[in-house]
């Protein structure tokens, strides 16, 4: 239940504390007076969209905090999943603050969130029923989703929606397989070029790092030529003097004759001659290089024209060589794709015939459970209407069937018959103003046992009701409050004699500023609060007799 909202800065209302209370609590006030501004910041805290001109003239910001007690296993699954901390009393504090320049900054038990994780708690919390609602009534597209929630069919919707997900998944595959043939080989012919293309350039993982660093080389080829026929000079020497490879080796022998004197030069003569033989294997690598192919300019012109061939691949298909040859694999499956489309399709159909044959049986099973709760429907909310001074209405719900969609087979439209004799028609071309608010009490009454949100906020519901069916929606009213949390703003006082609680909306003028105060009433207040609802600039004696007499039977009456 909703226990207590603050409000700061919206509209005409500078700061105000409401609090709640169980049963039936109703809002009254004059004309203007700010109680559709309390509506509005209850809107804005559940996370519905807002304006900037609801930030009161003059304040940069404005707040709204609304505090609620709720247990339900669903919302505590929900918070766990947002990481949002449960209390172990069941408290939801939920915050938004609005600033003038758009921002929002939203939190729920001190965790920060976006606006819609507000409206994902606060749709398990509170549940609003004003002029827009009405509206749904006119709109067959909402009339399925009343008799689902009536006939319990959760499982079997879910299972056929995902059927039906399945078989639009697969449909989707079909259009795609089945576009334009002329498409299909235009893309066939640029998928062959670019796989022969590549394919033909044969490209190896680390060969553009390879052959650029081989180019280095072959451009400093002279250079490099000069200094290795230098160091090979000097380790192999010419015919006036020995190289470095034939002194190490003197130099071996001589210390190996060294070693027959004496034992300690043995390991340096070995070392030294091990040496010689070093020098001269790279005596005769370096010859082997000079008179190689390695620095041979032709061999530079052939890896350039390597490179730009890489180049220009790179433009085409990817920086790296793991990204050409990723476009390749690609490319190959894209055109095995297309070039088995027959087969893929012959597959795909086959699939979608099991698809949707699936989802029609599932159809024709939520058919009859719907047809079902349709009956049980019309019967409990034609019931509800002969209590709300709606007697002669007789209440439909037209079922004609239709392809297979998103709502099954079914296409459903509630239909009435609003005097005896009369033949049913769509509520929008007969239903008036105050018969369209008792026939959204009527199916909120038959719902309620169904509705999990402990909360029901009703904005004007006895719009275009007087009298006898002002009364008979009071009576209904109260009895929701049984059951549920119920917040009323009306104009009656036959409804406002009916609250558990009275809230008074007052506007006043101070300062040059306009203030909108929130105030409980005690049984006195009510009194005088009927009184002026029920009569005009003066309040009388008569009238407060009248208010009087409405409030005590109201208390006395057998809701049952």
């Amino acid at each position: 239940m909703l226990y207590e909202l603050q409000i700061e800065n919206i509209a005409v209302i500078k700061k105000a504390i409401i609090t709640f209370s169980k049963g039936f609590n109703v809002m009254t006030g004059e004309t203007g007076a700010g109680k559709s501004i309390v509506i509005d910041s209850i809107n804005a805290v559940l996370g519905e969209r807002t304006s900037r001109e609801l930030i009161r003239t003059g304040s940069d910001a404005a707040f709204v905090s609304a505090l609620f007690y709720d247990r339900s296993e669903q919302l505590s699954e929900l918070l766990d999943e947002l990481d949002i901390p449960r209390e172990d009393d069941g408290e939801i504090l939920i915050q938004r603050k609005l600033f003038a320049d758009g921002r929002n900054t939203c939190k729920i038990n001190g965790t920060t969130v976006t606006v819609s994780g507000i409206r994902k708690v606060a749709k398990l919390l509170v549940s609003i029923h004003g002029q827009l609602d009405n509206q749904t009534l006119l709109s067959p597209e909402y009339h399925c989703k009343y008799i689902d929630r009536l006939a319990d069919d959760e499982d079997l919707l879910l299972a056929f929606h995902q059927s039906f997900e399945r078989l639009q998944a697969i449909d989707a595959k079909l259009r795609s397989l089945n576009a334009n043939e002329s498409d299909k080989m235009r893309r066939l012919d640029i998928l062959h070029y670019q796989i022969d293309e590549l394919e033909k350039a044969e490209i190896r993982v680390g060969e553009m790092d390879e052959l650029n660093e081989r180019l280095t080389v072959l451009r400093n080829a002279e250079h490099i030529m000069e200094l290795l026929q230098t160091a090979y000079a000097y380790l192999a020497g010419n015919d006036e003097t020995k190289g470095a490879a034939d002194i190490a080796m003197d130099a071996a022998k001589c210390l190996q004759e060294a070693a027959r004197f004496s034992s300690e030069y043995e390991e340096m003569g070995a070392a030294v001659e091990e040496a010689a033989y070093t020098l001269s294997g790279y005596c005769d690598d370096l010859r082997d290089r000079l008179y190689s192919d390695d620095f041979n300019p032709a061999i530079a012109d052939e890896i350039e024209e390597r490179l730009d061939l890489l180049s220009t691949l790179r433009k085409k298909y990817g920086d790296t060589e793991e990204e050409m040859l990723e476009f390749l694999e690609t490319a190959r499956k894209e055109c095995d794709s297309i070039e088995m489309s027959d087969e893929i399709r012959e597959k795909l159909q086959n699939e979608r015939d099991e698809a949707y044959n699936e989802a029609l049986s599932l159809a024709e099973q939520l058919s009859k459970v719907r047809k079902a709760a349709s009956d049980r429907f019309c019967k409990q909310v034609g019931e509800e209407l002969s209590f709300l001074d709606m007697p002669s209405v007789r209440f439909y719900v037209q079922n004609t069937p239709c392809a297979l969609s998103e709502n099954g087979i079914d296409n459903l439209e509630f239909i009435l018959s609003a005097n005896a004799g009369e033949e049913p028609k769509p509520l929008a071309k007969i239903a008036s103003g105050g018969e369209l608010s008792r026939i959204m009490l009527a199916i909120k009454s038959v719902l309620a046992e169904k509705d999990e949100i402990s909360t029901l906020i009703f904005d004007e519901i006895d719009t275009g009701v007087s009298g006898r069916a002002a009364q008979k929606i009071a009576i209904k009213l109260k009895k929701l409050s049984a059951s549920h949390q119920v917040i009323c703003v009306t104009h009656l006082a036959q409804i406002a004699a009916f609250g558990d609680a009275h809230l008074l909306i007052e506007k006043s003028e101070h300062d040059g500023q306009t203030f909108t105060d929130v105030t409980p009433l005690d049984f006195i207040g009510r009194k005088h609060e009927l009184a002026r609802i029920l009569g005009g600039l003066v309040v009388t004696e008569t009238q407060l007799k009248n208010a009087e007499e409405l409030l005590l039977a109201a208390q006395n009456e057998n809701i049952g």
